[in-house]
């Protein structure tokens, strides 16, 4: 049998190139096309822009803000991080049990809560504000942890550090690495419970990042928002009973923790959440003559004066950008995640969305890759920022994937018309 002569690479693309004419024009002729994006307003590429901007404000018009007692104060909106209200911000602070925030973090990320730990007897003697413990007593991680954020539990703080890294002092180094990675780089401890030491120190600001954080572990939040709890230790009959320390439970609408704290040198602290109409905000107050009326005077001044407002939805076709020497002309943007904005409450009509591309796009370009930004911009502000991402990987041309593709798409068009 005589054997079929295969096409050289040259005779392959001279037959592309002549196909790719005919081929074009049918399937512009059917009417196949790509998705049309969100209209926006796309600024050209300035190669020194960086991918990922800080926010800048939240916009202008906006009464002045009430005047608090606290030396140190922050409000900040939960979902963006935008900070709607400071006052010595970065300055640093004792946090006294506030500190039990980023324990609480540690200790979640690094062990089962149905572990069992024996206290020890440096824990069961820790000075301050405790949980009924004793030398030899054993209790599970889980119930440490309700005792030290209800109860500020000093000892349950030394015995969960002592059973996850063998000492308070290594603990406190994971504490300190963690704050370092979520962006709290004003703290630094010297133990888990917030008892007073010369190196002990935070700000608002890292306050309010750490608890924005620890507010998205489900563990931690239900039982920040409790208000009183009983245990029952190792099989006990004997109740022990839980009473959150943040009076603010009780008292203010939508309030759901998170925690308190007090010694000599910081003065009376809180970190508080709240939550209403979907929104949440989170206040800090650091040594305040009256930490609770602080505290909901900002709270109530931020969910009266702000809105958020999603501009545009994670992974969801926003705008689209040229794409040179691709085997397609453009490609799709997606925002990486939602886009969510803080804007002075009646004001989300002026919001607008402009898409900043980092530089010219050339094929080849992957699925997933950053191009550029999605910015929410109120007037010449820059209110929030994500990053924008690829929808599709852009191949690099030749005559074979072009011959190819449109091909297919003919393919594709024949069958859909019953041709054939």
């Amino acid at each position: 049998m005589a054997s079929v002569p295969r096409l050289g690479r040259r005779a392959l693309r001279g037959t592309a190139v002549a196909l790719s004419a005919v081929l074009f024009w049918a399937v512009l002729s059917a009417g196949v096309g790509g998705a049309v994006g969100v209209p926006v307003s796309v600024r050209p590429p300035d190669a020194g822009s960086p991918l990922v901007r800080g926010v800048r404000g939240a916009g202008s018009g906006v009464p002045d803000p009430p005047s608090v007692t606290a030396d140190a104060a922050v409000l900040m909106d939960w979902r963006t991080g935008c900070v709607l209200f400071a006052k010595n911000a970065y300055r640093r602070r004792p946090p006294a049990s506030t500190t039990k925030i980023l324990t609480a973090v540690v200790i979640l990320e690094n062990a089962r809560l149905s572990e069992k730990v024996k206290v020890s007897r440096n824990a069961a003697w820790t000075p301050g504000s405790s949980m009924p413990l004793r030398e030899g007593q054993v209790l599970t991680l889980g119930e440490l942890l309700w005792g030290i954020l209800l109860r500020s539990a000093n000892n349950g703080c030394v015995a969960a550090a002592e059973h996850i890294a063998g000492s308070e002092r290594a603990f406190v180094e994971m504490m300190n690495r963690r704050a370092a990675e979520l962006g709290a780089r004003g703290t630094h401890f010297q133990n888990s419970s917030g008892l007073h030491a010369p190196s002990h120190y935070t700000t608002a600001y890292d306050l309010a990042v750490i608890a924005r954080y620890a507010l998205t572990i489900p563990a931690f939040e239900a039982i920040v928002r409790t208000r009183q709890a009983s245990l029952y230790v190792d099989g006990s009959e004997a109740e022990m009973r839980l009473r959150n320390t943040n009076s603010l439970l009780w008292t203010f609408a939508g309030a759901e923790g998170v925690k308190t704290g007090t010694t000599d040198q910081a003065g009376k602290c809180l970190v508080a959440s709240a939550t209403r109409d979907g929104r949440r905000l989170i206040s800090v107050v650091l040594r305040s003559a009256d930490r609770y009326r602080d505290t909901e005077v900002l709270l109530e001044w931020g969910f009266r004066n702000y809105e958020t407002v999603c501009l545009a939805r994670a992974r969801r076709p926003l705008a689209s950008a040229p794409v040179t020497g691709g085997l397609v002309g453009e490609v799709a943007l997606v925002p990486e995640q939602d886009l969510w904005v803080v804007c002075p409450a009646g004001t989300s009509e002026d919001l607008e969305v402009e898409v900043d591309l980092a530089r010219p796009l050339r094929a080849p370009v992957r699925k997933g890759q950053v191009v550029g930004v999605a910015e929410g911009v109120m007037g010449d502000e820059t209110v929030q920022a994500v990053n924008l991402l690829a929808a599709d990987d852009v191949p690099l041309w030749t005559p074979e994937r072009a011959f190819l593709r449109l091909f297919l798409r003919l393919f594709r068009f024949l069958a859909a018309h019953g041709v054939g």
